[in-house]
Formats: C-alpha cells, structure tokens, sequence
C-alpha cells in the first residue's frame, strides 16, 4: 500500500473528477472515505477546511483542490494524453456559473427567496454551448477522445441531470446525451465509484482500485 492517502466521498463531484485523474495516471494511495457529517480529525488535521477531496503525499505534503489533484496526478503520468486536451477557461465556467446554478436549482431551499427554474435555465445554457461544442470536436470536449475537460467537467452534469432525469431526457441536447452516457458507462468511472464504508482510524488500510 502507498502511503499516499486521499481523503475522498464517492458522490461528491470534486472528489471524483480527483479519482477519476488518479486511476487513470496509475497513481496508488490509500483511499479514506469521508462521512461528511463527521469528518475524521485526521482529514481535518490535514485540511482544515474541512471539504474533499484531500490528497495526502507520502512527504506530508497536502494538495486540497480538485483541480490541483488532477494535475498533479497527470503531470506524473498521463498514459491517454489528457493534458492535450484541456480547456481551463471551459472547466472555470463549469465551477463558476455552473455550478452556481446548480445549486440554487438542485437545493433551492438552502437559499432564501430562491426559484429553482431560473437556475434551471442557467444550466440549460451552459449543456447547449456544451452540446455545440461536442458535435464540432467529434464527440469529446477538445477532440474525439476524452481529456481533462471532460474528465473535470462531466460529474457536475451528471449532478445536475440526476435532480430530474426526465426533465432532461427531453430537452434537444444529443450529443451532451451520448457524452454523458459513454462516460458514466465507462470502465474508469466504474472503478472510480467502488463502495467503501466510512474510514475509522486503525483499520486495514483500503486502496483506491486501479483496474480501469
């Protein structure tokens, strides 16, 4: 077992876009699922920030942003090419307006005097520019084959689709569709979203699966 440890929760869309960059770089660490109604201490000793995911190296160093996770994992090794096909400022509108939206859509009761449905239409907006922008790279976000734009991107749709799945399934948007389905059909993501119970200190240690 390396001694790298990743704090991750198996739906949080940051910790997976992070998992999904580790498996697929080969990148062996301990995997420590969070509950995050009571974090560990050790997480929060690490990270105080209290948020996944969390990647611990074997130097004590820590990397607590996503984005950070994958890049570092991809600058060690990058076996499909990812780095090729990025697009921070498409990842930046994902975590900035998206995912504003989203939440205000998904969890509108957290926000006061919030209506959902204009959110909703935000959201919209951006899978359109997506679904334009797939059809004229040939299937993926920077080109035929998947990248990191896709990789960091794609489980925050899946977020947002997943709050009215039929809601979804009916709007014109074919090619986000089939992007969508390939990845979470994919052997990557599977890998990625293997059950673990929460971490308890002292127990046998659990590796973040590498098969994909």
């Amino acid at each position: 077992m390396a001694e790298r440890v990743l704090y991750s929760f198996r739906r949080c869309p940051y910790a997976m876009r992070a998992r999904l960059a580790l498996v697929a770089s080969g990148t062996a660490c301990e995997l420590r699922e969070v509950k995050l109604a009571d974090k560990p201490q050790a997480m929060l000793d690490a990270s105080p920030k209290g948020t996944v995911p969390v990647l611990v190296l074997d130097d004590g160093t820590v990397i607590e942003e996503s984005r950070e996770i994958m890049h570092w994992a991809l600058e060690h090794s990058d076996p499909e090419g990812w780095l090729d096909r990025h697009n921070a400022a498409l990842v930046d509108r994902c975590d900035g307006p998206f995912k504003h939206a989203l939440d205000r859509y998904k969890y509108p009761n957290r926000y006061d005097d919030c209506d959902p449905l204009p959110h909703r239409a935000e959201g919209l907006a951006f899978l359109s520019d997506l679904d334009l922008r797939i059809a004229d790279r040939g299937g993926q976000l920077c080109g035929p084959q998947r990248g990191l734009a896709d990789v960091a991107i794609f489980p925050f749709v899946r977020q947002f689709v997943n709050h009215d799945r039929a809601w979804f399934d009916a709007q014109d948007l074919p090619h986000v569709q089939d992007w969508l389905a390939g990845h979470l059909d994919s052997a990557l993501f599977k890998t990625v979203m293997q059950r673990e119970k929460p971490w308890q200190p002292g127990q046998e240690p659990v590796a973040l699966a590498l098969g994909a």
